[in-house]
């Protein structure tokens, strides 16, 4: 008799007034009711003997597979991997008093699973060691339902995890990473790899609480070439290598796919494990400045090259470039390197220098007919050949926003050049017929998709004497 059958049994020795097919019919209105894929039969027998007011004691299984988890479950032995570890969380109760709880993702051969550790088997000596891929024996847990009625494991004060040897027919971490490329809607628990494409950035955001927080974007790109737009909330540069160069391979432990303006993307949390290759130490770096503004927040914004013409931003926080100019070569120790984004923070410092192997801004000038949409900031001279024209835009969240914009060409095309919202005000001090250099665009396809040129936050514009 399967364990289904003796639950089964028991419900109606307790409850002889019902027949099997009128618990058969309830079995299939509550998995109705709570929704396809979230409880099985012998679950849903659980949940149906709780509402008639029935208890009922299933039989003791020493150990299973996440697969066979079902609500209501007790006493129960898994074995699995861990995927990713959550920081302890502190709540209050109705009654003011306080407990902890920490989250862990696990999965073995078949299933992934979240635990929730309670209390004082939050903080269990080792658990902050634990690493993703390690096996672990979760013992004497029970298993309760979220708000979908997924099952969830519960490790509370009878309960307790430990290591569980090294060796297990479990797959390996690197089994089941995936290329970023074969992400499809509605998943979740993934564990992706991919080609870092373009830079790492941190924006802060307040929450439906107002609250504030941060995220860290980044963009993977897939074996197939397509790249795929990633969000961590509630992460930074803080656990990201000092250097990290553009085309880095990238893991993500513990995403879900989520379909967004641009399409799919990925979204983690906290608790995402982000692996970049990278490195610890910084080098000095030899830069030209090429344009200097300043950010909204006072931030000393760069665009600078490289003595091999690669154009670099530079966020200068600390104002160690105070002194310097336009033209000017400096010396510099970054505290962090992002592809081809620079940190100058507290650690920096910088020095002028005479080196003149360094190219000067009409050197690394890229003609209008080599302009592609990339990641990729390009420095411009072109003659206006349309007044800047500004008005006010509404945007599809209501947002009006400020839009500026020309045609300009050169002696190999023409091209529109547009500045949104503060980068909109650069423009408007130059007219028909004037010759400009127009440093830190980028290019994105637009109407009709025929390239266009964006002013940046980098972005400076000077007319030809």
């Amino acid at each position: 008799m399967s364990e289904f059958d003796s639950l089964l049994s028991k419900l109606l020795e307790q409850k002889p007034d019902l027949t099997k097919e009128q618990i058969d019919e309830m079995i299939q209105r509550k998995k109705e009711k709570i929704g396809a894929g979230y409880l099985t039969d012998q679950g849903a027998l659980f949940l149906i003997a709780s509402d008639l007011g029935v208890s009922l004691s299933e039989p003791l299984k020493v150990e299973m597979g996440l697969k066979d988890l079902y609500v209501g479950a007790k006493e129960i032995t898994l074995a699995t991997r861990v995927m990713n570890v959550y920081p302890v969380k502190q709540f209050s109760r109705k009654d003011g008093s306080q407990f902890l709880l920490r989250t862990l993702t696990v999965y073995d051969g078949d299933s992934r699973a979240q635990v929730k550790l309670w209390d004082e088997k939050a903080n269990l000596p080792g658990i902050e060691n634990l690493k993703p891929g390690d096996l672990v024996k979760i013992i004497k847990a029970y298993v309760k339902s979220d708000m979908k009625g997924n099952p969830i494991i519960n490790v509370g004060s009878g309960s307790n995890i430990e290591p569980n040897g090294t060796t297990s027919t479990i797959p390996s971490l690197d089994a089941i990473t995936d290329d970023v490329s074969n992400v499809k809607e509605n998943q979740q628990n993934l564990v992706v790899t991919g080609i870092l494409d373009g830079n790492l950035r941190t924006t802060e955001f307040t929450n439906f609480k107002g609250e504030p927080g941060k995220s860290l974007q980044l963009r993977l790109k897939g074996k197939d070439g397509n790249i795929v737009r990633v969000v961590l909330w509630n992460k930074d540069e803080s656990t990201i290598p000092k250097v990290v160069t553009s085309g880095a391979k990238t893991r993500l432990i513990g995403v879900k796919t989520k379909v967004g303006q641009m399409g799919l993307e990925l979204h983690g949390d906290e608790g995402t494990v982000l692996e970049i290759e990278g490195a610890a130490e910084v080098q000095p770096i030899i830069i030209r400045i090429l344009s200097m503004t300043k950010s909204d927040s006072g931030n000393t914004l760069i665009l600078g090259t490289t003595q091999d013409k690669k154009l670099v931003s530079i966020t200068d926080t600390v104002h160690v470039t105070k002194d310097l100019a336009l033209g000017d070569v400096m010396e510099c120790m970054p505290s962090k390197v992002y592809g081809k984004s620079i940190m100058l923070e507290g650690d920096s410092f910088v020095r002028k220098t005479n080196d003149q192997n360094i190219p000067t801004l009409s050197e690394i000038r890229t003609k209008i007919k080599d302009v592609k949409p990339a990641e990729t900031l390009y420095c411009i001279e072109a003659i206006i050949l349309k007044t800047p024209e500004k008005r006010e835009i509404q945007t599809k969240t209501g947002e009006t926003v400020l839009l500026s914009e020309t045609f300009i060409e050169d002696d190999t095309g023409q091209i529109w050049l547009k500045g949104w919202r503060s980068q909109a005000r650069l423009l408007e001090q130059f007219t028909q017929g004037e010759i400009i250099t127009v440093t830190a665009v980028n290019a994105k396809a637009g109407l009709e998709g025929r390239t266009e040129l964006f002013l940046t936050a980098y972005s400076a514009i000077t007319r030809k004497n």
